[in-house]
């Protein structure tokens, strides 16, 4: 995984949708069985904001930030459906996104609001997706992608997940924001 090296003042933040139980299970035992460094000390979920760097004093300034986008974001649906990969331009297997694409990408682009402390450029264009496998061999990829295949879920987003990249490569959860806005009719 690429991820930013933060200077003594600096701390990586990501956001997350978690995938919920039954299907984190299932998630879980796939990255396992496919050998994947990550199965264990990074739990399901999908990215809303990939790991950025933030000065360690806007840490509570972008935790307000959060919360405010969540104020105005209603709960909504997602389906997990289907695998698909990243191959060859990086070597991942995922679940992907059959329904609440948009609205995951409304929530993305919210969060990275320019003028906010979670502003960043992409790396990549926005693809939500759950990982199933990461940085393991094609064998493995091809045998996760098999197996996610009987994988499909839909669950309500009704919250967001704050999380900070600790020494050790896990990710400490700072705060879960509930979704709290009203639906536009």
């Amino acid at each position: 995984m690429d991820l930013p090296t933060p200077s003594p003042q600096q701390r990586v933040l990501g956001v997350t949708v978690p995938v919920p139980e039954p299907w984190a299970s299932r998630v879980r035992l796939v990255r396992a069985t496919a050998g994947d460094p990550l199965a264990r000390s990074i739990g399901p979920h999908v990215t809303v904001l990939p790991p950025t760097l933030v000065q360690q004093e806007l840490v509570e300034v972008a935790e307000k930030h959060l919360a405010s986008v969540a104020s105005r974001t209603p709960p909504f649906v997602v389906e997990l459906a289907g695998t698909d990969d990243f191959r060859p331009a990086s070597p991942v297997v995922y679940l992907d996104v059959a329904r609440g694409r948009e609205d995951l990408d409304a929530l993305q682009r919210a969060v990275r609001d320019e003028h906010g402390p979670l502003a960043r450029d992409l790396r990549f264009r926005f693809h939500p997706h759950v990982t199933l496998a990461h940085e393991v061999g094609h064998e493995a990829l091809d045998a996760a992608a098999a197996a996610g295949e009987s994988i499909t879920a839909e669950f309500v987003v009704d919250r967001l997940e704050l999380r900070a990249l600790a020494d050790d490569g896990s990710w400490d959860l700072l705060r879960t924001v509930p979704l709290s806005g009203s639906p536009t009719p």
